[in-house]
């Protein structure tokens, strides 16, 4: 289930955007200003924020400066919600680096829309962040590993023992320990786990 925060301090289009989203099948958490939704956040954070402009305590670009200056906040996606409809305005957001701008009055569709719109542009960023990293992976270990080292990297993966590759490779223990030696070096694994993963790349190769 999706995770969405509202920063809105008009109550009734709060409650009716929380409403809405909730209807179709959104977890959603609301706050009345900027300090509150902070103060949510650190609590749990969500995967978008629709986030008023106009607000008291703390406005909507203050809000939006704060979590672009930290790592923590910075990658999740943002929509501008505001009855302000000045170009000029759309354009301080937009540079800003907000996903998207939703203009008041808005019908539930145009809110659903926008919300669902920026998620799954969000998830297909994700997706193709994953197939690339992946590619780049089992890239290295074509580079990286001699043919042995790959055969004792899949020997390791299927959870056989220095001495079952010993007896199946025709080579003594010693070089099948210096062999892994070698392969937590290359790969970087601390442990026994994180070499197991780099198996599972290595059986696509």
């Amino acid at each position: 289930m999706h995770a969405i925060l509202i920063i809105e301090d008009d109550a009734a289009y709060r409650h009716n955007m929380e409403l809405i989203l909730q209807m179709e099948g959104f977890s959603v958490r609301t706050a009345p200003d900027g300090r509150a939704g902070l103060a949510l956040m650190r609590e749990e954070l969500p995967e978008l924020i629709l986030c008023d402009i106009m607000m008291p305590e703390m406005d909507g670009h203050t809000f939006f400066d704060i979590l672009k200056s930290d790592v923590v906040f910075a990658d999740l996606s943002f929509i501008f919600v505001t009855a302000l409809s000045d170009r000029a305005d759309q354009r301080k957001a937009m540079s800003a680096g907000a996903d998207d701008y939703l203009t008041k009055p808005f019908t539930a569709e145009e809110l659903i829309a926008a919300v669902t719109g920026r998620l799954n542009r969000m998830n297909s960023v994700r997706q193709n962040a994953g197939i690339v990293s992946f590619q780049q992976e089992r890239a290295y270990l074509r580079e990286r590993l001699t043919p042995r080292e790959h055969e004792v990297l899949l020997m390791v993966g299927r959870g056989d023992t220095s001495k079952q590759i010993a007896g199946q490779l025709g080579i003594s223990i010693k070089t099948v320990e210096i062999h892994r030696s070698n392969l937590m070096n290359k790969l970087d694994a601390s442990n026994a786990a994180t070499l197991a993963r780099w198996a599972m790349i290595a059986e696509q190769l």
